[in-house]
C-alpha cells in the first residue's frame, strides 16, 4: 500500500486468501483493505491518537438518507449527546480532491452540520471550519479535543 501523509500507527494487517485485511478498531472488525479503506483507518488512528479524540464519538460508514436517497458517510465524530462535530470523507489515494469530492462532502454536510469538516485522500488533508451551512474557511489543521477538567 501506498505511504500515506498521516503520522506512523500500529495498523495490523493479514492476509485471507490471497486478499490484504486491515483491522478497523471502530467497527472492531477486519475489513478488506481497499485504497479508500487504507485512508480511512489511517484517518481514524490520527483523530484518535493525534486530535485526541475518544473512539467511542467515532461513526464509521453509517447511512444517511439525502434527497430521498441512501447515502454512507466515512467517518463522523460526535460528542456523548450526539452533537456533531467533524464530518470526514476518505478518497483513495489516486483520487484527486477536487471540487467534485468538496461537492460530495458538502451535501452530506447539509444534513449532518458539522462544524469542521475533513476531506482526505491520504496524502493530501483539506480542513473546513463552517461558520454557517453556507458560509466556511479553510483552516491549517483540526483542532484537538480538549477533555474538560
Amino acid at each position: 500500500m501506498v505511504k500515506l501523509n498521516f503520522p506512523t500507527f500500529d495498523i495490523k494487517l493479514k492476509n485471507r486468501e490471497n486478499t490484504p485485511y486491515i483491522f478497523d478498531v471502530i467497527r472492531k472488525k477486519w475489513v478488506k483493505c481497499t485504497p479508500e479503506e487504507w485512508v480511512r483507518v489511517h484517518c481514524i488512528h490520527f483523530l484518535i491518537h493525534e486530535k485526541n479524540y475518544p473512539a467511542s464519538w467515532i461513526q464509521v460508514e453509517r447511512e444517511l438518507s439525502l434527497f430521498g436517497t441512501k447515502k454512507r458517510f466515512d467517518i463522523l465524530v460526535h460528542t456523548p449527546d450526539q452533537q456533531h462535530l467533524l464530518l470526514v470523507e476518505c478518497k483513495a489515494p489516486t483520487v484527486a480532491l477536487n471540487q467534485k469530492s468538496f461537492d460530495q462532502i458538502l451535501r452530506y454536510q447539509l444534513q449532518l452540520k458539522c462544524p469542521y469538516l475533513m476531506l482526505t485522500n491520504g496524502l493530501n488533508h483539506y480542513f473546513c471550519e463552517m461558520k454557517t451551512s453556507e458560509d466556511f474557511r479553510f483552516i491549517e489543521s483540526l483542532p484537538s479535543y480538549t477533555p474538560s477538567l
